[in-house]
C-alpha cells in the first residue's frame, strides 16, 4: 500500500518547489502537528461554545430565540459553502500563505464578535469567523499527510481525532464556565490568545507542491450555491416540506451543472476527478453516513433522555460526556492499527460497534439507570473512533500527494454535509411526531451507522484494503 501511495505522490502542474518526499523531520514535524492542533481546537471549538451562551444572547441583545439561532447557523453555513472553494484555492496560492490568512480572519472576526453591539453585527461577524474556519479546516487533512511520514500517517490522524473529541467535550463546559463568571464576549474573546499562539508555529508548516491551473470561480459560486441551498433545504423539510423540496431541486440542478462543468478540467474545484478512486470514493461514502448519524444522535439524545428517559437537564450533560470520552480513547489506539491493517475491516467494525450502541440507547425502559445508558453512549463512542481514524487514513492516502489540498477539503466538506444533513433528519423527525421525534430520529440516525457498514462491507469485497 505504501509503494502505491509513493507512486501516487508525483507532482502534477507547476508551482513551488515540492515538499519533502516523507513528511517532515523532527522536530519541526512536532512544531508543525502543534500548529495544525491549535488550529483545529479553534474550529471546533467555536462550534460548540457559542451554543451554551444563545439564550443570554438573545435577552442581552433584545432577539428572539428563532434570531439568535442565526449566531450558529450563520457559522454552520458559512463553512459548508466555502470548504471547497478554498481548498482548491489553497492548493494554488500555497497551504502555508492560506492557513496565514485563515488563521488571521479568524482572529479579526472572534474579535468582532466579542466586540458586537447588535445581533446582526454578531451574525455577520460569525459569518467571517466561519469563513475563517473553513479556511482551516480544508487544509486539516492535506497538511497532515504532508506533516507525518506514511507509515506515521494513521497516528497523526488519530492525533487530530483525539484534538476533536476533546474539544467537543470542553466546548459546552468552557461556554459555561465562562458565562458563570463574566459575559457572553468573553467566549468569543478566549479565541484571542489562541490564535496568537498558534501565529507562532506558521513558519514551521510544510511547503507542498501548487497547482498552476486557473481557479473557476464560476463553479466556487455554484459550489456554494449547491451545498448551502441543499443544506437549507432539507433543513427547511421539517417546517415546510414543499418549500424544503423545492430548494433541494434548485439545488441538485445547480450540482448536475456544477459537475457537468468540471469532469473534464485537470484539478476541479469540486474533485469529482478523486472520486474515480475506489477506495477514497468508498471512504467518502461511509464518512458520510457516519457523521449523518453521529450529528442525528448528538441533537436528538438530548431530547430523548430529557422526553422519554426523564433525566434532568445537568445529568443530560453528564451522560452526553461518555460518547466523546469514547473516541477520545479509542483514537489512539484505531491509529497505530490504520498503519498496519485494512482500512475496511476496521471501519466496518468501527460501524457495527457504533451501531450496537445506538440500538442499545434506542432499547432502554424509561426506568431504565444512569449507567446503562453510560455504557450504550460509550459503546457508541468507541465504535465512531474506531471508524474515523481508518476511514479518514484511507482517504487521505488514496490520493495523490500533489492533490492532498482537494482530499483534505473533500473530507471535511463530507464530514460537515454529514453532519447538517443529520441535524435534518432530526428536523424531519420531529416534524412527523413531536412525541415520538426523539426516539425516531435516534433510529433515523441508526440507519446511517448501519449504510455505513454496508459501504464498508461491499468496500472489503470489492478493494480488500
Amino acid at each position: 500500500m505504501a509503494e502505491n501511495d509513493a507512486a501516487k505522490d508525483t507532482p502534477q502542474g507547476g508551482g513551488a518547489k515540492p515538499a519533502p518526499p516523507d513528511g517532515l523531520p523532527a522536530p519541526r514535524r512536532y512544531w508543525a502537528a502543534a500548529t495544525v492542533m491549535t488550529g483545529i481546537s479553534l474550529s471546533v471549538l467555536d462550534t460548540t461554545i457559542a451554543n451554551v451562551a444563545l439564550p443570554t444572547i438573545a435577552v442581552d441583545l433584545h432577539a428572539s430565540p428563532a434570531e439568535a439561532v442565526w449566531v450558529v447557523n450563520a457559522y454552520n453555513l458559512a463553512v459548508v459553502m466555502t470548504l471547497l472553494p478554498l481548498s482548491a484555492l489553497a492548493e494554488r496560492i500555497g497551504f502555508r500563505r492560506m492557513f496565514t490568512f485563515g488563521l488571521m480572519l479568524f482572529t479579526l472576526a472572534s474579535l468582532g464578535c466579542a466586540l458586537a453591539g447588535t445581533l446582526w453585527q454578531l451574525t455577520a461577524a460569525r459569518v467571517f469567523q466561519g469563513v475563517g474556519a473553513a479556511t482551516l479546516m480544508c487544509m486539516f487533512g492535506g497538511l497532515v499527510r504532508n506533516i507525518y511520514p506514511l507509515k506515521m500517517l494513521g497516528r497523526g490522524i488519530s492525533i487530530n481525532a483525539t484534538t476533536v473529541a476533546v474539544m467537543s467535550v470542553l466546548g459546552p463546559t468552557i461556554g459555561s464556565a465562562i458565562l458563570s463568571v463574566a459575559p457572553w464576549p468573553w467566549i468569543f474573546a478566549v479565541n484571542l490568545p489562541i490564535c496568537v499562539l498558534a501565529m507562532f508555529g506558521l513558519r514551521h508548516l510544510p511547503e507542498v507542491p501548487r497547482n498552476d491551473v486557473k481557479l473557476d470561480w464560476v463553479s466556487a459560486l455554484l459550489c456554494m450555491a449547491t451545498l448551502g441551498v441543499f443544506i437549507s433545504g432539507v433543513d427547511m423539510m421539517g417546517q415546510d416540506l414543499l418549500r424544503g423540496i423545492g430548494l433541494v431541486a434548485i439545488a441538485s440542478v445547480a450540482g448536475l451543472v456544477l459537475v457537468r462543468r468540471v469532469s473534464k478540467q485537470p484539478a476541479p474545484l469540486v474533485p469529482v476527478d478523486l472520486l474515480r478512486i475506489r477506495p477514497l470514493a468508498f471512504a467518502v461514502g461511509a464518512s458520510a453516513c457516519t457523521f449523518a448519524a453521529q450529528m442525528a444522535s448528538y441533537v436528538s439524545l438530548p431530547f430523548y433522555f430529557q422526553q422519554v428517559l426523564g433525566r434532568p437537564y445537568l445529568e443530560v450533560g453528564m451522560l452526553m460526556g461518555a460518547w466523546p470520552v469514547g473516541t477520545a480513547i479509542i483514537a489512539p489506539l484505531a491509529g497505530r492499527l490504520s498503519d498496519r491493517y485494512s482500512a475496511a475491516t476496521l471501519s466496518g467494525v468501527g460501524a457495527a460497534t457504533m451501531v450496537a450502541g445506538m440500538l442499545w440507547l434506542a432499547l432502554l425502559p424509561s426506568s431504565v439507570s444512569n449507567w446503562p445508558i453510560v455504557a450504550g453512549m460509550f459503546v457508541a463512542g468507541v465504535g465512531f473512533g474506531f471508524f474515523q481514524t481508518p476511514n479518514n487514513r484511507a482517504m487521505l492516502s488514496a490520493a495523490p500527494r500533489s492533490r492532498s489540498g482537494a482530499a483534505g477539503g473533500l473530507q471535511a466538506t463530507t464530514r460537515v454535509f454529514g453532519q447538517s444533513f443529520g441535524t435534518a433528519l432530526v428536523a424531519i423527525a420531529f416534524s412527523v411526531s413531536v412525541a415520538h421525534g426523539p426516539g425516531l430520529a435516534l433510529v433515523l440516525g441508526t440507519v446511517c451507522a448501519a449504510l455505513a457498514v454496508v459501504v464498508n462491507t461491499v468496500r472489503f469485497n470489492k478493494l480488500r484494503v
